[in-house]
């Protein structure tokens, strides 16, 4: 009886690490015929196929054929709807550009705060279609809105519409509606719709200036049917190289947010990848679930009654669904989990349960396991990096293989603690081996109150585990069944998390994995400690590590559902009359070779490192490329005065073909007196002006150039300060459809390399500015 007890609790266990994950989202999506005021995934397609045809980057013809349907989808809806637009001067980036917001209003018929539904409908500056990113955020709101018009109610607060433009260039529209559109003084609460992969629930997240503890109530209060939340996961976003359009309506307009946010696949972001097809259904269906609860709840809430300074801990559990309190409630909590650990302590050692000499044998397989599979995480990913050495040319951190990997070192992790505990149990009771990793676990959620709050759910298995002590205190032969269910909260917790680290931040973070299942393992003693067989388990899965580590080899390569990301750019330079090819890639593949060569040279020999991406990365190798015909830009000088010992200077900079950015340099020691770009100044006496006239490199601007505009440059310096020699480089993003240089289509085993500014025509040109006459003349030195 107690083999057949143990296999049920086994499968009792399984069954529980599946619970955790199947509840996390919605089956499958929602057909057409669902009734009118519920969420259709079917129907959020038909318009997501529209907006993710092609590629539609800020400034494109794409770009603007989507703002025209969306203003035209918008219109249907009956809302009123006006396009914003306006220069942006970034300041840490020195990036301008003129975003093209979608805004729209459903009026409400009270008179208080506003409710935003927010997504960003420009895709990535490389070839991305942009159905995840942010596509799906953009058609959960027209499909959530459809809904909600078709309940017949009027909301009591004003709901505004903003499809933000520039998002993928630096939250440009954003800040163009936050701190210049009349509507944005009176936003109480922002609901925001984003993506950082194709799958996988979306994560709730909050942005907020204060304490989260009103938002979470309300939230609460809304009844999301399948909330994927903790106060964690915020602490986690912000470790990532990320911002959204919600982090500018809190820094810039000291407003509230929601994000919502899916982060698996990856390696499908901002790639040729984000497409309708790759993006999960179950993931459209789950924003649907958020957004019409939210909608019909903070229509009609008061949104000003969300600020607050209390914070508060959150998270999901099956069945369960929320689970929140304050913040107020981490210490006690502790406190009394540490209270009840030595009350049971001084318990067992007086019922000759517990002796020290058992106790500390009973130390030794946990902190043993800990130590052991940290280092093999750590480790055995630097070794899988040096095995696989193409993983390196996927930008992403989570590797197409990352499941496969997680699965991996999962398996080994628990063949490692099974052996172990094999090893160092049979002098040891399973009551005297719980002491450790309740000890450890109390210690770990002290410190979790002293540096990272947000993780003060821990807790809640603890005081389950202390009940599971107490009852192997008192009764020497507990139901194995019982007590694996005592065991739900850690796993409902826990097991979740094991993968959603190495997703959210990276499968080099896999070591992280490997901790947590030690911890897991330990909260599960007593029902796992008492089987008797742990050789045999851990044999099992020695070989199922094995089985997932040969999977993971078979899809270590690059294929046509895993393409190789390369890149290839053609850079001319003007002023030395010498033309390249030029690429970020480490790893050189036919495509690339067929123009930089077999043994091309390092890059740095040919071209400044002007290049730069997200990821820090610069050109790799160069190799000579054909000089073809194509033309400069032209510089027009508007005004050239001297008043009070200063030269004022104004030029315009106008492109002679159709280029997407503009990077212009001038000596980073030049002390510029005033600047302004398009119109739009710096200020010399905040953080903005500062990246402006205190450059610790030479590039001084950065223009998104869209409908073919010009850039007018002022300039102020001292009169008696030499001219300013600037250089110019200009990129057009169409490398592939350029007809001169012909560049054959990649591989369907490849595709075109994320982050970066590949695919691309660019022109290196210098120049000063003279003045000739006080004319407007076209001059070029």
């Amino acid at each position: 009886m107690k083999h057949l007890s143990a296999i049920i609790s086994f499968v009792v266990v399984l069954l529980l690490v599946f619970i955790s994950f199947e509840t996390l989202m919605p089956s499958g999506g929602s057909l057409a015929s669902t009734p009118d005021t519920e969420f259709s995934t079917e129907r959020a397609l038909v318009p997501l196929k529209e907006i993710s045809k092609k590629p539609h980057f800020h400034g494109t013809e794409e770009h603007t054929r989507v703002r025209s349907f969306l203003v035209s989808e918008l219109q249907k809806l009956g809302l009123e709807v006006e396009v914003q637009e306006g220069f942006v001067l970034s300041g840490a980036r020195r990036g301008l550009i003129k975003p093209k917001n979608i805004v729209a209003r459903l009026k409400g018929n009270g008179r208080g705060k506003s409710l935003v539904l927010l997504s960003h409908y420009d895709s990535a500056l490389v070839p991305s279609l942009g159905a995840s990113d942010a596509g799906s955020g953009v058609v959960t709101i027209l499909e959530s809105l459809r809904a909600y018009k078709a309940s017949g109610k009027t909301p009591t607060n004003d709901v505004v519409i903003l499809f933000s433009d520039g998002e993928e260039i630096g939250l440009d529209g954003a800040s163009l509606f936050v701190n210049e559109h009349r509507w944005a003084k009176n936003v109480g609460l922002v609901l925001n719709f984003e993506a950082r992969g194709s799958g996988g629930p979306s994560n709730m997240i909050v942005e907020t200036n204060g304490g989260n503890t009103n938002l979470i109530k309300a939230f609460a209060a809304a009844k999301v049917e399948f909330p994927v939340a903790s106060s964690l996961m915020y602490s986690v976003y912000k470790m990532l190289p990320n911002d959204t359009d919600s982090t500018v309506f809190k820094e810039d307009g000291d407003i509230e947010s929601f994000f919502f946010a899916f982060i698996d696949d990856h390696y499908d972001y901002h790639t040729v990848n984000d497409n309708v097809e790759n993006l999960d259904i179950e993931t459209l269906q789950h924003q649907g679930t958020y957004l019409l609860p939210l909608l019909h709840y903070f229509a009609d809430a008061d949104l000003n009654a969300l600020k607050t300074l209390e914070d508060s801990v959150y998270v999901n559990m099956p069945f369960i669904k929320f689970i929140h309190y304050p913040f107020s409630w981490i210490l006690p909590m502790v406190v009394i989990a540490g209270v009840l650990f030595f009350i049971l302590l001084f318990y067992g050692i007086s019922k000759h349960k517990l002796n020290l000499a058992s106790i500390g044998r009973g130390f030794l397989p946990f902190l043993f396991s800990l130590v052991l599979c940290g280092i093999i995480g750590f480790f055995g990913w630097k070794l899988i990096e040096w095995l696989y050495p193409q993983y390196a040319e996927v930008q992403h951190g989570f590797k197409y293989n990352g499941h496969w990997y997680i699965a991996f070192f999962v398996s080994l992790s628990l063949a490692i603690i099974f052996i172990v505990y094999h090893i160092f149990s049979k002098r040891t009771t399973v009551v005297n081996l719980l002491v450790a990793p309740l000890f450890f676990w109390i210690i770990l959620n002290l410190a979790i109150f002293m540096f990272i709050k947000g993780a003060g759910f821990f807790i809640i298995p603890i005081f389950f585990g202390l009940l599971s002590w107490f009852i192997l205190l008192k009764w020497s032969t507990p139901s194995y069944i019982g007590m694996a269910l005592l065991g739900a909260p850690a796993v409902f917790i826990f097991a979740p998390l094991i993968q959603f680290f190495p997703i959210g931040l990276g499968s080099d973070h896999i070591v992280i994995s490997c901790v947590v299942t030690v911890l897991l393992f330990g909260l599960l003693l007593p029902v796992l400690g008492f089987y008797k067989m742990k050789n045999i388990l851990a044999y099992l899965f020695f070989g199922v590590a094995f089985v997932f580590f040969i999977i993971s080899h078979f899809k270590s390569e690059f294929s046509e559902t895993r393409q190789k990301p390369n890149s290839l750019v053609y850079y001319q330079d003007i002023d030395n009359g010498d033309a390249f090819w030029l690429t970020y890639d480490t790893i050189l593949d036919n495509w690339t070779k067929s123009y930089l060569g077999e043994k091309p040279k390092p890059a740095a020999n040919y071209v400044e490192a002007s290049a730069g991406s997200k990821y820090n990365s610069g050109y790799t190798y160069a190799g000579v490329a054909p000089k073809i015909d194509i033309p400069p830009f032209k510089i027009r000088l508007e005004k050239d005065t001297i008043t009070n010992g200063l030269r004022d200077v104004t030029f315009t900079y106008l492109p002679q073909r159709d280029v997407h950015q503009i990077m212009l340099y001038a000596d980073k020691d030049i002390a510029f007196e005033k600047l302004s770009f398009n119109g739009v100044s710096p200020k010399t006496t905040d953080v903005l002006g500062q990246h402006f006239f205190n450059r610790p490199h030479n590039n001084l601007l950065r223009y998104y150039v869209a409908d073919k505009d010009s850039l007018e440059v002022r300039y102020v310096l001292p009169e008696k300060a030499p001219q300013v020699t600037f250089k110019a480089l200009e990129y057009s993003l169409n490398l592939m459809d350029n007809k001169i240089l012909n560049v054959k289509a990649r591989e369907k085993t490849m595709m075109p390399k994320p982050f970066i500014n590949t695919d691309a025509v660019i022109v290196s040109k210098s120049f000063k500015v003279t003045e000739m006459n006080n004319k407007k003349v076209d001059s070029v030195q």
